[in-house]
Order: structure tokens, then sequence, then C-alpha cells
């Protein structure tokens, strides 16, 4: 009987060894998510911060797919107020870019910047950003939905529309006062 639990424990370890080595295709969902808290959390996964043998100049980072990436939102006047500068090298040739701007231009590109930054500028940057796959909505190619094993945890949970509450809960919500049926807003 003691043979065959330390078989299974046995068992258990090899492929808990075998999850630890091998690369994991994550899904983030990055509808309604702040994309600098978000990238925070992509960077720990590119870089394997989530695994027992994590070394910052070992490469054991997974692979993660982040979708609806045109639906991202910023606090307050961010979209406004965040600017992107980008240098051509020759003389007159900075160019600043508002966040809004990028966005309309390109939907993934302001979490391919949020997460560029979060990672660590060392010579494993560029490997750990070509395991980020970023999509505009939620159409995803075959070959990467077939290879998706789990799904990383949105940071803030979605608000819900006033059309998706159900008459029943909108009626049982608490008032605060109780209007008169003339009162005009």
């Amino acid at each position: 009987m003691k043979l065959t639990a330390k078989l299974l424990r046995t068992v258990q370890a090899a492929a808990d060894q075998k999850l630890t080595f091998t690369r994991q295709w994550l899904l983030y969902d990055a509808r309604h998510q702040n994309p600098f808290e978000s990238s925070e959390l992509i960077a720990d996964v590119l870089q394997g911060k989530k695994k027992p043998m994590f070394h910052p100049m070992l490469d054991s980072g997974d692979h993660v797919v982040v979708i609806n990436c045109k639906e991202i939102a910023m606090p307050w006047y961010e979209w406004k107020f965040r600017m992107y500068y980008h240098h051509t090298d020759y003389a007159g040739g900075a160019s600043w870019t508002s966040a809004w701007e990028m966005h309309d231009s390109n939907p993934t590109k302001v979490m391919e910047k949020a997460v560029y930054r979060a990672i660590p500028g060392d010579l494993l940057r560029r490997l750990r950003m070509s395991r980020l796959h970023l999509f505009a909505d939620d159409k995803i190619p075959d070959n990467i939905k077939q290879n998706l094993s789990y799904q990383l945890r949105q940071l803030k949970s979605i608000p819900r529309k006033l059309e998706e509450i159900p008459e029943e809960e909108r009626k049982n919500f608490p008032k605060l006062f109780e209007h008169p049926h003339d009162f005009v807003l």
C-alpha cells in the first residue's frame, strides 16, 4: 500500500516537473482592463516568475495571448495626456504621439508598449516579447487557439450594462429616497 502511494507521488512530481519546463499558452482578456496594470501581470508570465526555477537570465517564460486590445480602459484623462516618444535618429526626427492617436491607428500598440516597458531591459527582452501575441478583438487564429491551455484572471471585474441587469434585480435594489410621481429631473 505504501509503495503505491509513493509511486503516485513520484508520477505526480514528474508531471509537475514537465509542466515546469514546458511553455504554456495562456489567454488574457484585456476588455475594460488598465493596460499598465495588466502589463505587469503579463510581464511576470513572459519572464517565468511564477515558476519554481525562475532566474533573471534563464528563459523559462510562457506564451501569452491577449485578446480585446481595442477595448482597454485607462484611468481619468490618461488617453489624452499619455504621450509616446519616437525618434528616427535624423535631425528633427522626434515625434510625440498621444495614446488615443496610437490606439486609433493600431489598437494593439498601447498594450505592446506597456508590456515592453514592464519587462526588464536586458538581452532577453525581445525574445520574451516574441512570445506575446496581441489581437484587437476576440478572433484568434486556429493554430494559436489549439495551443491554449489556461486563462489568466482579469485584474478588475467588468461592469455590467444596465440592459444586462434583470428587471427583478433593479426593482429590489435599495433606493436612497423616493421621488414623487410628478417629479421631473
